[in-house]
């Protein structure tokens, strides 16, 4: 065999092999991260379905995270503050409107901001009630971004994602790291006026099995296209 062809035989077993051990790396990898998500997704449904327990008080904020808390079943108590609603453009299986945030303040004196429902576009959302209050939701972290392409604009009053802090310094209050979405709770007087709570979508994206197929499948085109080469070079000879 031809010195030239060894050589140009070598190189392309030699990429032949990088591209396979790639891609069986990268297909263990998808099936790792797959069993991962299984496990966030066990963790969250436990937690949703979990007897409501209080919710972080302001000597556990700092440490409130995503993995440890995220759609946690909390309780709070205490009352609403009047006349400061948030509007939050949402989108739901009910339609396109507003969810409406209300801070809510324990009665340490902390301040929680609370998702109290879905309103339909133009409608004026009807107060909360004004008396202490208990109230149980899921855990949410703060949502700076959003799930739309547009920017909060605190001074014209367009808010499109629910950004707490950003809510919290346009209403003048200190607020916890997080807000809680409130669960369903039939209204004393039915109105479309009255929020509707329990409307939090928990859904996780888990297509790293197709992911790992398609690496392993991958690596298997790499094997099948080296047996050719190699096969088609025995015949020159």
């Amino acid at each position: 065999m031809p010195l030239r062809r060894i050589v140009s035989l070598s190189l392309i077993s030699l990429c032949g092999l990088l591209l396979f051990v790639g891609f069986i790396a990268l297909g263990n990898w998808q099936l790792e991260r797959r069993l991962w998500k299984l496990d966030l997704i066990e963790k969250v449904e436990t937690r949703v379905h979990a007897p409501a327990e209080a919710a972080p008080g302001i000597r556990d904020w700092s440490s409130v995270n995503k993995a440890d808390d995220e759609y946690r079943h909390v309780v709070l108590n205490g009352q609403f503050l009047t006349d400061k609603d948030t509007l939050v453009v949402a989108a739901t299986e009910l339609g396109s409107g507003y969810w409406v945030l209300t801070p809510f303040q324990r009665h340490d004196g902390s301040i929680v901001l609370v998702n109290r429902g879905y309103i339909g576009q133009g409608v004026t959302p009807q107060a909360p009630p004004q008396t202490d209050t208990s109230l149980t939701g899921l855990l949410r972290l703060n949502e700076p971004k959003g799930s739309v392409l547009r920017e909060n604009s605190p001074t014209t009053g367009r808010w499109y994602s629910r950004d707490v802090k950003a809510i919290a310094d346009n209403l003048g209050i200190s607020a916890a790291p997080y807000f809680v979405d409130a669960d369903a709770t039939p209204p004393q007087i039915p109105s479309e006026q009255t929020p509707v709570g329990g409307l939090t979508v928990i859904s996780f994206n888990n297509s790293h099995l197709v992911y790992a197929i398609t690496w392993y499948g991958l690596a298997f085109s790499v094997l099948l296209a080296s047996f050719i080469v190699f096969r088609e070079s025995r015949r020159k000879d």
